[in-house]
């Protein structure tokens, strides 16, 4: 055979072994994915927030009171922000005025999945929270947490993380007529729940949202919890005003209130109760056997 053909077939033979080569061992990119990696961490991957965004958006936009609410998540840094920080962390302070209990702890909270570590203000080591379907307390001072751990646990949460919390299923909304508070007209909406949402379906809030700026002023709200009522009773509703506000990477949320009873004609009456709110940080590197029950913890039985 001639040398030249040879040489040609040759090195036509390398090239097609060479191409089957690459062709096995080239992996297309979309095949590849971080967010398919398994991860030790609490913090989703950013498909997940956008879906669920998704869907929030477009329910919350479908009436009058839930653009309400969908412009004040925008306001206060957006809901695809809220959930791209991973785990909330912050110092909460909760100051009765008549000297009763106090509840004042450092708390974790991941609000993608509604579970929480609380740790007592003045010995860390004292500990509770909520796994997300029990409460559990490891301490070694029976008198640390003197209040139903079950019922605290994610309460100070539900304060703090207002408008973000109102984008899941079971949250029935409600436009009222506008009021003005301190020279300042708000969109209020009562926030009320399906049966079968969370231990205490029967709450509700009743939210003012500045009708030009979006942002959250008041709080008004009724405490329901079984553990505490019997069906269809409850405390008399409150008035909670927010003491100032603080931005942490785009998210504005609350560093105080003042809790007072609601008089007849839906004003603030006494003041009862003073909360700060301080150390307000997202936890991105937390992971998630922070936040489920230690091995030694006690689990809490019942809502009481």
């Amino acid at each position: 055979m001639n040398k030249s053909i040879v040489l040609i077939i040759c090195m036509i033979t390398i090239v097609i072994i060479t191409s089957c080569k690459e062709e096995k061992t080239s992996v297309p990119p979309q095949e590849i994915s971080k967010e398919d990696i398994q991860t030790d961490l609490v913090k989703v991957p950013e498909s997940w927030v956008t879906e669920r965004v998704t869907k929030a958006k477009n329910r919350l936009q479908g009436s009058p009171a839930g653009t309400i609410v969908w412009n004040a998540m925008e306001a206060h840094g957006g809901l695809t922000n809220w959930y791209s920080k991973g785990p909330i962390a912050f110092h909460f302070d909760y100051k009765p005025l008549d000297g009763s209990t106090r509840r004042n702890t450092y708390q974790t909270v991941d609000m993608w999945r509604n579970t929480a570590r609380h740790q007592h203000y003045d010995d860390r080591s004292q500990e509770f929270g909520w796994d997300g379907s029990q409460a559990w307390t490891k301490t070694t001072d029976s008198t640390a947490f003197k209040y139903n751990l079950r019922f605290w646990a994610l309460t100070p949460y539900y304060f703090l993380a207002q408008p973000f919390v109102l984008d899941g299923e079971g949250v029935i909304l409600e436009q009222l007529e506008d009021k003005n508070f301190k020279d300042k007209i708000y969109n209020v909406i009562k926030v009320s729940f399906a049966e079968g949402t969370g231990d205490a379906p029967d709450d509700y809030y009743v939210l003012y949202f500045g009708k030009e700026d979006h942002t959250l002023g008041v709080i008004r709200y009724i405490v329901s919890y079984p553990g505490y009522f019997e069906k269809g009773k409850h405390l008399p509703e409150k008035f909670m005003e927010i003491q100032g506000t603080t931005t942490i990477d785009g998210i504005i949320v609350s560093k105080g209130y003042h809790t007072h009873w609601l008089l007849e004609d839906e004003t603030p009456g006494e003041h009862i109760t003073t909360i700060t709110v301080d150390s307000i940080s997202f936890q991105p590197k937390t992971k998630k056997e922070y936040l489920e029950a230690p091995q030694e913890a006690t689990i809490l039985r019942g809502l009481k």
